[in-house]
């Protein structure tokens, strides 16, 4: 058996026995395994210092649970834990908006596999290439690379680029803002059916109340008859609007009116 073979067998019974020192030595040994499988994802949207403690933790908890008598070399059994707490990581705190669990692995396959096939060809590899490679559906691949989209988020205050000679704004001076009288379309709607089946002085009246809201007082003065008057009509002609619509549209013309 190899020297180093022996002495990690011998540091892990003394660990196993309560020597906290032994246990230190190990952890210490393994501490640059740990972050060369963090490394390996540099340059994703996770900071390297969140990612380099989880695969550390991950190698604490790989050196109390390794059982010597198996016979296997740790590293054997710390790689696979520690790139396992890594994905988990990714799986729960990485990505932008939650994807299955099996979508994300893939997506993040995939996408290894562009990087490895494009240092070979000198192109990206298409779908199809892809899925091949992969061993998937091209269609797998297709939802992978969308889902891939999702381990990115952006700010609404990103300054977007401008095309030539256009201001410079933020992707949230894009967003369009809330239309209040979106609502009011149907109701409006309701209304024009019913309007041209009244006389010109009724539709003038509903008109000039409800659309440019005028007082009863203000329609007076401009036709010539008192505030009272103006109130008898305008009721007349609501209840007439009323009766003359279908039932589905009587709520939505008591709304307008």
């Amino acid at each position: 058996m190899p020297v180093w073979r022996e002495d990690e067998r011998r540091l892990f019974g003394a660990a196993r026995g309560g020597d906290r020192g032994a246990r230190e030595q190990l952890i210490t040994r393994y501490l640059p395994l740990a972050r060369r499988l963090a490394s390996r994802y540099r340059g994703s949207s996770e900071p390297r210092e969140d990612l380099e403690q989880v695969a550390c933790l991950a190698l604490v908890k790989a050196v109390d649970a390794f059982d010597v008598g198996r016979g296997t070399a740790f590293s054997s059994y710390a790689v696979p834990c520690i790139s396992g707490a890594i994905k988990r990581h990714f799986r729960d705190h990485g990505w932008a908006v939650r994807v299955p669990r099996e979508l994300q692995e893939l997506a993040l396959r995939v996408e290894r596999l562009d990087e490895r096939l494009f240092a070979e060809a000198g192109r990206h590899p298409t779908a199809t290439e892809l899925a091949a490679a992969a061993g998937v559906d091209v269609e797998d691949v297709l939802e992978a690379r969308e889902a891939h989209r999702a381990l990115y988020s952006d700010s609404l205050q990103r300054s977007r680029r401008p095309e030539q000679d256009e201001e410079d704004v933020s992707l949230l001076d894009t967003l369009g803002e809330s239309d209040f009288e979106l609502d009011r379309v149907v109701d409006r709607a309701a209304l024009d059916s019913v309007l041209a089946q009244l006389d010109e002085r009724e539709r003038l009246i509903v008109q000039l109340y409800y659309r440019d809201e005028l007082t009863q007082a203000e329609i007076g003065r401009r036709m010539g008859y008192s505030q009272m008057h103006i109130s008898r009509l305008l009721r007349a002609a609501v209840a007439q609007m009323r009766a003359i619509a279908p039932p589905e549209r009587r709520i939505q013309l008591g709304r307008a009116a």
